[in-house]
């Protein structure tokens, strides 16, 4: 049954994970789903919508401040009697980090991975905690801020030295928000995503038999993440990596 008091977000989506993250919170949820233009989430709505659940999109940037502003003002307008139980931030930068050497890389490079990664997080982070506070006493599941990682975020390689920058930088301001935020109820979790996520058609959606070997199905992922939302607070995980099983780590 959805709930008629709570409601969850989903910062960032796609066809991927960011779809099957909403699509799954949406059984328990109205979903807000969050991303920079319109297209990325309109089959989403209607997916969710015709499947008899609410799910609202709306227009932002996280690594604008006034735009995140706005996006929480809508929302207010939009749920005035709802609590948020849970959100997801699975933000890309606005155009993909280069991989090239070093020393053909700009600062531009590297403010397109800082941004999208920690200065997004950050903004979003800002606008979502104290409502998650708002909801730690009633909450059916404690409230939750989950953050989607990646390989890079704990490991740098060639190439990817502005990709593992903004991505590791993400992941230690994750860190640092569950040690202020745990004790007071928030389960503020990491997740490193340490392959290539399959992007399938949506007709095998919930199950997984579109799903080659050697890529993460976004519908594993998205329950992976319903586990941490639903986890007793006196067994936290704070950072939980997948991977396929024939994937090298």
């Amino acid at each position: 049954m959805v709930s008629d008091k709570f409601f969850a977000i989903v910062a960032g989506v796609g066809p991927g994970t960011g779809r099957s993250v909403a699509i799954r919170f949406s059984e328990a949820y109205p979903v807000v789903l969050l991303a920079r233009s319109p297209e990325s989430y309109n089959n989403v709505v209607a997916e969710i919508s015709k499947a008899g659940r609410k799910a609202i999109g709306i227009t932002a940037d996280a690594t604008d401040e006034s735009s995140i502003t706005s996006a929480f003002e809508t929302i207010k307008k939009e749920l005035p009697d709802f609590k948020l139980a849970a959100t997801i931030y699975n933000v890309r930068p606005n155009s993909r980090p280069s991989r090239k050497p070093f020393l053909e890389l700009t600062l531009e490079d590297l403010d397109t991975s800082l941004n999208g990664n920690i200065r997004g997080l950050f903004n979003f982070a800002q606008s979502i905690l104290p409502l998650l506070l708002g909801s730690v006493e009633h909450s059916p599941q404690p409230p939750t801020l989950i953050v989607t990682g990646a390989t890079a975020s704990i490991r740098g390689s060639a190439k990817w030295s502005v990709i593992a920058a903004g991505k590791s930088g993400q992941r230690i301001l994750t860190q640092s928000l569950a040690r202020e935020f745990g004790p007071l109820g928030v389960h503020v979790a990491h997740a490193v995503i340490d392959g290539g996520i399959d992007v399938p058609d949506a007709t095998h959606y919930p199950r997984n038999d579109g799903t080659p070997d050697g890529r993460i199905s976004p519908y594993a992922i998205a329950e992976s993440y319903w586990y941490l939302h639903t986890q007793h607070k006196s067994a936290f995980t704070q950072e939980l990596d997948l991977r396929p099983f024939i994937e090298h780590f």
